[in-house]
């Protein structure tokens, strides 16, 4: 850890220990968790009688805590498992809360029996935040212009600054009568809760067998199909085309029978992969970025999927012909230079 780090680290465990009546000489040690995509560092804090909590720094200059804590009660509130809230300091950016240990979903997902099991279980959860009631203004819209900010990180720092290709003025037109299209197919859907990375490695599996949910900060109001598509078409993991469709209608039958109002199956497969569409060029520009701006060089074997979702979708749809076309001989060619590339079937 840098000095900076030491400090604030030494600065959270001291207040940690105040938000559990605890003294400063109180035995206990602080090591570091993680940190994921963002700038939050996570920390376990480990007490005698093998009692553990995990205290976070997430920087208010750079973290929406308000947020994290409002999202956080919310989903509460709806009987959804998330780390309870022990404490938060949000001038310093230090948050104190239930350790749900180092189970990740992930590592479970070892068989095609296996992911069944657990995304069903899943899709409870996905109903139950899909069931929140939602007023005006309760959480940010996921609406066309932000769908439309997030595809811009792919030109950018995927295919220009990684990739090293300059884009042509027909390219840009090209790019920007996709990303149109994608924006518009994802307004027109129904709306309601969206966690907004739902995903097996912020789903927990608890030492009661329950699945909990972590990473939740910037969950919008959006379309209905975008977090059961990041569950699906899984960054880290992928299945067989044929059981994602089987899971995409089984959890549309799901909707239908909790009253919650969907199209039919055929617009909602077309929903559906036109949002993970949307989400994975998004993706291809964050991966890009971490890599590039923030030096997390681990995103970029993740990579070669996120490609191999994009082009799998586009190709079914006519209306991303030139896309496709565009991405197989321009960005391949240059990605199958890349140290981190390798070739994936899906």
């Amino acid at each position: 850890m840098t000095a900076d780090k030491t400090q604030i680290a030494d600065e959270l465990k001291r207040w940690s220990l105040q938000q559990l009546g605890l003294p400063p000489e109180e035995p206990a040690t602080l090591s570091v968790v993680s940190g994921d995509a963002s700038f939050r560092c996570y920390y376990r804090l480990s007490l005698p009688g093998d009692m553990h909590f995990i205290a976070v720094h997430a920087p208010p200059e750079k973290e929406d805590n308000p947020a994290f804590i409002a999202v956080q009660q919310r989903m509460m509130a709806a009987n959804l498992r998330v780390p309870g809230m022990l404490g938060w300091d949000l001038e310093r950016g230090f948050l104190l809360q239930e350790d749900f240990g180092d189970q990740l979903l992930l590592p479970c997902l070892n068989s095609i029996d296996a992911a069944d099991r657990y995304y069903r279980e899943a899709f409870t959860c996905l109903l139950n935040m899909q069931s929140m009631p939602l007023a005006d203004g309760d959480l940010p819209d996921y609406d066309r212009a932000r769908l439309l900010e997030e595809m811009a990180l792919f030109p950018h720092w995927f295919v220009e600054q990684l990739l090293g290709h300059s884009l042509s003025d027909a390219e840009w037109q090209m790019l920007a009568r996709l990303f149109d299209r994608l924006a518009a197919r994802a307004e027109a859907q129904p709306q309601g809760f969206v966690h907004r990375d739902f995903h097996s490695r912020n789903i927990m599996l608890l030492n009661d067998g329950e699945l909990g949910l972590i990473d939740f900060q910037d969950a919008v109001r959006g379309p209905l199909t975008y977090d059961v598509m990041s569950l699906l078409r899984d960054c880290y993991v992928h299945w067989p085309p044929a059981s994602v469709k089987t899971w995409l209608l089984a959890y549309r039958q799901q909707l239908v029978a909790a009253g919650i109002a969907v199209p039919d199956e055929d617009a909602f497969l077309w929903d559906a992969d036109w949002m993970g569409l949307q989400r994975h060029i998004k993706v291809l520009g964050i991966f890009a970025r971490l890599k590039l701006r923030d030096g997390k060089s681990a995103y970029l074997d993740d990579l070669p999927l996120v490609m191999a979702y994009t082009l799998s979708v586009a190709e079914q749809y006519e209306d991303c012909c030139e896309f496709v076309v565009w991405f197989s001989d321009t960005l391949l060619p240059l990605a199958r230079q890349q140290s981190w590339f390798r070739e994936v079937s899906l």
